[in-house]
């Protein structure tokens, strides 16, 4: 089954396809997002994408928002294929982005709804419970403000150097040896790293 997103915006063949309806990806890696376009007659002028408008028929070409300066790029291909790079994502890129592009038809302006829905996301590492004692269990988990795709595995650092790769990380029973700073990241983009969160097991009373 094709996941692309089809979206006819009006009649005699205008129309904009979309691969996806939406990402999550990680704060500090590159994002493509891709849609393709057809038109029934005449020359295309102009292609972009954007997020922002002043108006009606007044769309900020994302390549001139200064929030995206020296981050954006524009590929087209031979079959009306377009695709949106975006470098060093920040959570403030987390929007709906749209294709337009215009030709030389009078009214031959168009752009494609719903667009691409973009969720930029750090990592999170989460202790349950938040203070342990010696013979307990805990869990720290990579947490993130969206799902991301793939079912991705997690590198777990203590003290700076890789322990283990899982989803979560279980201490049972905790001990003192334990306690330490940890932070997580997805495995193929290790230079990502989570903040450490603090792990402090105090001692069983005797």
């Amino acid at each position: 089954m094709s996941n692309c997103v089809s979206v006819v915006l009006g009649q005699y063949g205008w129309s904009v396809t979309y691969t996806t309806r939406s990402i999550c990806t990680l704060k500090g890696s590159t994002v493509n997002l891709s849609s393709s376009y057809t038109y029934p007659s005449g020359t295309v002028t102009s292609t972009f994408w954007f997020i922002k408008t002043f108006d009606v028929e007044n769309y900020v070409n994302l390549r001139n928002d200064s929030d995206y300066n020296g981050r954006v790029t524009y590929h087209s291909d031979k079959t009306n294929g377009h695709t949106l790079t975006i470098t060093d994502l920040r959570e403030s890129d987390s929007a709906t982005y749209k294709f337009r592009f215009i030709t030389d038809q009078t009214g031959g302006k168009y752009f494609g709804n719903p667009g691409v829905t973009l969720s930029v996301t750090g990592l999170l590492v989460k202790v349950t419970p938040p203070t342990v004692t010696e013979g307990q269990k805990v869990t720290l988990t990579c947490s993130t403000t969206c799902t991301l795709g793939d079912n991705p595995t997690y590198v777990w650092y203590k003290n700076g150097h890789v322990t283990t790769k899982s989803t979560s990380l279980f201490l049972n029973p905790v001990s003192s040896e334990d306690a330490g700073r940890f932070s997580c990241s997805v495995e193929g983009h290790e230079d990502l790293h989570s903040v450490e969160e603090t792990l402090t097991v105090t001692c069983e009373d005797v």
